[in-house]
């Protein structure tokens, strides 16, 4: 059985990873989405929210889990006995520190095998810092998020966005 795991911080969850996760679905037999704590940001929602609007938003995909960890992801596949990586690519930008990422991870352990998945042209503007700046400023995320996770974000910042 073939099993990837797709990484983030997810702080939100976008359409856009919903996207990535949905088709890495229908290329391996099961997907883990695993929510990371990234010490460089400041989080909207706490690991335990994002693991919660992660789980909502893919309740209708079969084989997609949803996991968390703090640490090295190397230690997360190491831990788990999992060998393969799903990454989203928006850009050419994205492509550079990913592939910087995927080779620092070759290096650390050299059975992993990272998967590029290209976005969706409809998401390749999408990120979930765009998404909590149009929030924040009272924009309509409609089209950037689930319902879910638009009412969630909308209690954060304090008020109903027009739709």
């Amino acid at each position: 059985m073939k099993t990837a795991v797709y990484p983030g911080s997810f702080d939100p969850v976008t359409l856009g990873h919903l996207d990535i996760i949905e088709r890495s679905s229908k290329i391996f037999d099961k997907v883990i989405v695993t929510v990371m704590y990234n010490k460089s940001k400041k989080p909207m929602f706490d690991v335990d929210e994002r693991v919660a609007l992660l789980k909502t938003a893919t309740e209708h995909i079969e084989n997609v889990e949803v996991d968390q960890h703090e640490g090295l992801l190397i230690d997360y596949l190491k831990q788990n006995n999992l060998r393969i990586l799903v990454k989203g690519l928006r850009a050419i930008s994205d492509f550079e520190a990913e592939f910087q990422m995927a080779s620092v991870n070759q290096k650390l352990c050299r059975e992993i095998e990272t998967t590029f998945i290209m976005t969706r042209t409809d998401y390749m503007y999408l990120s979930s810092s765009i998404v909590k700046e149009v929030a924040s400023f009272g924009g309509d995320i409609t089209n950037f998020v689930t319902p879910e996770v638009r009412d969630a974000i909308e209690q954060k910042v304090g008020g109903s966005n027009e739709r």
